[in-house]
């Protein structure tokens, strides 16, 4: 490093014989994808790694790796389906949980905190990051917050329940997650009755699920409510989902365009034809492709692009893969390139991906501090914890919501801490000499080697010369692991790099 200049002498910058300068590229034995593979993995993954570059050469291209992506059942991914074993409390029963709760032994907040770093970590490992991607999507889409004296019973399966169809018709992930018993305990519809029948779940279904805000009267919302009544859960007792024919409201009912007379004391019949009648409605196609259009293409799509996925979805019977295979041959999801920010778990995650971090196995119980407790409040002092926005709608999705000052500080200090390689035994991160491309290399090329090995991009003149000053290196130093970089200023050299738009963007 350069030594500090004495009182009223200059100092010199790193940079000042950059002007002209041509970085020196480090020739990587990992060929780099093309900047439009590169998009394409970059926006359906959690960051392209050297290992998932390497599966989309082997598979072809990136669209030969999308289309294996599609079938998840025919990618193993072992490692990533034990990481649930970790946490013995995501698989007790829904009465255990309640249980272990009201005696103090385990609270359900505790239960929940488990369950975004089970994600979080599956997110990070797994190989099939689509799906991962698609789950994402949906539990937001069709959010149930995780904390909840209820509902945290039920969201373990709740997710895997959106997972199970995450890939295939929208209308079967509807009714299953409309009557399942996470949200009817979330949205109030447990305790709904015809006597009194609770609206929350009647309207959020039509406003935020299906048709979109300013499609539907309050007498849809009414009658949407009275559908939906009879299902229930046992409370306090089992904890299982029942159906009350007698809290089930009898008589004819008309939403939007669909109407039946309702006459049976077992409503369940007309509540799966009433979901599929939503999931199959214009309106509720557009809501979805446009949703869609925001998370991967642009905050502000075009109505043709929407009304074309729209059309794509009903034609095919609410069917999701026809749709994302329609999205990324768009030309505006192809000119859409660095466009879209990551939101705080997606930072997290891209970040130890980056990073190269292997999680292991806690033993006993985890201490306070470790890196797997972690996971969550690194998400959290970013912006926001997994599955803990408190309304109904769903984090944003959009740009401008992740991309204040503040966020973009909160990020600099979660890059530099897991830079630093601070967390204790239950992790592996690299030294920093492993780092380094041969024995002697150039300051630039050492930069090039990790702009390719953490955003699998070349560095650009601008990145080296950000570099350059934030360890004081001029770029034709030569570096050994003996060097001061190595020793003492790494985690600032990888934190510069995670600081730039190329990590921040997806």
């Amino acid at each position: 490093m350069a030594a500090a200049a004495s009182a009223g002498e200059p100092v010199d910058d790193p940079t000042d014989d950059l002007d002209g300068y041509t970085p020196r590229k480090h020739a990587g034995k990992d060929k780099l994808l093309s900047a439009a593979d590169r998009h394409l993995v970059g926006r359906f993954s959690y960051g392209i790694t050297p290992r998932l570059a390497k599966d989309v050469r082997r598979a072809g291209s990136a669209e030969a790796w999308f289309e294996r992506q599609l079938n998840p059942r025919k990618i193993k991914d072992g490692k990533a389906d034990r990481i649930v074993h970790w946490w013995p409390s995501l698989r007790r029963s829904p009465a255990d949980l309640w249980t272990r709760q009201i005696t103090g032994v385990e609270g359900g907040w505790e239960v929940m905190d488990d369950y975004a770093r089970w994600v979080l970590l599956r997110r990070i490992s797994s190989k099939r990051q689509l799906l991962e991607i698609m789950t994402e999507f949906w539990e937001n889409h069709l959010h149930v917050a995780a904390v909840g004296d209820g509902q945290f019973t039920h969201r373990v399966d709740y997710g895997n329940t959106i997972r199970k169809h995450a890939l295939g018709r929208f209308d079967e992930m509807l009714v299953a997650t409309t009557v399942h018993p996470a949200m009817l305990i979330y949205l109030d519809a447990a305790e709904s009755t015809k006597d009194h029948p609770n609206e929350n779940l009647g309207r959020e279904l039509l406003e935020l699920h299906t048709l979109g805000a300013g499609n539907y009267t309050e007498r849809d919302v009414r009658d949407s409510a009275r559908i939906l009544t009879g299902f229930s859960v046992d409370h306090y007792k089992t904890w299982r989902p029942v159906y009350n024919h007698d809290d089930h409201y009898r008589g004819k009912v008309k939403v939007k365009g669909f109407h039946d007379k309702n006459g049976k004391a077992n409503g369940k019949a007309t509540t799966a034809q009433y979901l599929r009648y939503l999931a199959r409605h214009k309106l509720t196609a557009e809501h979805i492709a446009y949703k869609l259009c925001v998370k991967f293409v642009d905050d502000k799509p075009s109505k043709q692009l929407v009304r074309h996925l729209a059309k794509v979805y009903l034609q095919n019977d609410t069917a999701i893969v026809p749709v994302l295979r329609e999205l990324i041959a768009s030309p505006a999801f192809r000119a859409s390139r660095d466009r879209k920010v990551r939101d705080p778990g997606e930072d997290v995650v891209a970040t130890y991906r980056a990073l190269g971090v292997r999680f292991k196995k806690p033993a006993g119980e985890e201490a306070d501090g470790s890196a797997l407790q972690a996971l969550v409040w690194q998400s959290d002092s970013i912006g926001i914890a997994p599955y803990s926005w408190g309304q109904p709608n769903g984090q944003p999705i959009d740009n401008e919501s992740w991309s204040s000052p503040a966020r973009l500080l909160a990020s600099m200090r979660f890059h530099l801490s897991a830079s630093a390689g601070w967390a204790d035994e239950a992790t592996h991160y690299r030294e920093p000499k492993q780092w380094l491309p041969g024995r002697h290399p150039r300051f630039d090329e050492l930069v090039d080697h990790l702009c390719q090995q953490l955003m699998h991009k070349h560095s650009t003149k601008r990145l080296l010369k950000a570099a350059c000053v934030a360890v004081d290196l001029p770029p034709y130093e030569a570096i050994d692991e003996d060097h001061d970089l190595v020793k003492w200023g790494f985690p600032r050299l990888l934190t510069t790099l995670l600081d730039s738009p190329d990590h921040l963007s997806r």
